[in-house]
């Protein structure tokens, strides 16, 4: 059984369910260690002292803010345990939303909650239950590594998860980010572009089915590494196509649907399971 990562508490109004914390997703990329060139010597980082050069240990460190006057205000790790705001390890439910309502811009990560014992399945069936059959969301903050979270809790299938969401404050505004975007009015709602590139999305509509999809890029990675146990050539994948210019847009589109029509398709399937 997988070890939780937090352990505390739901409560929504006085009830209150004991549950842990669980990663709900894992990383099957290839993860490599960093040599020097021409050599099978690791390189490691070490925690130096800038002014005297000598290494120091993790529990003599402290964190610090510099001020503009040159002034450092240097805080204790424990000092930040202190102030954090949810001491008592709950995630506190502040609202019921409909979870249309989320942008999934706002979403972070994904955990499973599950009750820390066998006595609480009920009161946490309950709210999964609960949850499932208004089809609502509980927006909740709690407190986990000396940082307080925005979640949102959802049920599906009896069994909750917890997303951690961004702060509104934290959502970068593209247009006073992003520079040469275009403005929507620019592509006038009766273009033959706009008509040909509907057709085309429409053709390539499918419905959503994650299983379809696997992690091509991880392959190739994996491929490289037995080329290279074997000493056989690594072969260069092709270049990136060119950027359509505006010229040959229409024709592009065009020859897209007909491509599809074919049944030969025009997307990029390398991301799909064979």
């Amino acid at each position: 059984m997988p070890r939780a990562i937090w352990t505390g508490s739901i409560t929504f109004g006085l009830v209150t369910v004991p549950v842990g914390l669980y990663s709900a997703t894992e990383d099957h990329s290839v993860h490599f260690h960093q040599y020097q060139r021409g050599t099978t010597d690791r390189i490691r980082y070490q925690r130096i002292n800038e002014r005297t050069g000598e290494e120091v240990a993790f529990r003599d460190i402290v964190r610090g803010l510099e001020e503009n006057d040159g002034q450092t205000i240097i805080i204790d790790p424990a000092e930040l345990d202190d102030i954090a705001p949810g001491r008592s390890h709950s995630i506190e439910v502040t609202a019921f939303v409909d979870l249309d309502e989320i942008d999934p811009i706002f979403y972070q990560k994904t955990y499973w909650l599950a009750p820390t014992k066998e006595e609480n399945g009920k009161v946490y069936a309950l709210l999964a239950a609960a949850m499932a059959a208004t089809n609502r969301v509980a927006i909740a903050t709690f407190v986990m590594r000396g940082k307080q979270y925005l979640c949102a809790v959802r049920s599906e299938n009896g069994v909750l998860s917890l997303e951690t969401l961004y702060y509104a404050d934290e959502i970068r505004e593209p247009r006073e980010q992003l520079d040469f975007l275009p403005e929507p009015s620019e592509l006038g709602e009766d273009s033959r572009e706009l008509d040909m590139a509907r057709t085309l999305i429409e053709s390539m509509g499918a419905p959503w089915q994650p299983e379809d999809y696997r992690d091509s890029h991880t392959d190739r990675v994996k491929q490289l590494i037995e080329d290279k146990r074997a000493g056989n050539e690594v072969v260069a994948e092709s270049a990136p196509p060119e950027a359509t210019e505006v010229t040959d847009l229409l024709e592009a589109l065009r020859r897209s649907v007909e491509a599809r029509k074919g049944g030969s398709g025009s997307g990029d399937d390398s991301a799909r399971a064979s």
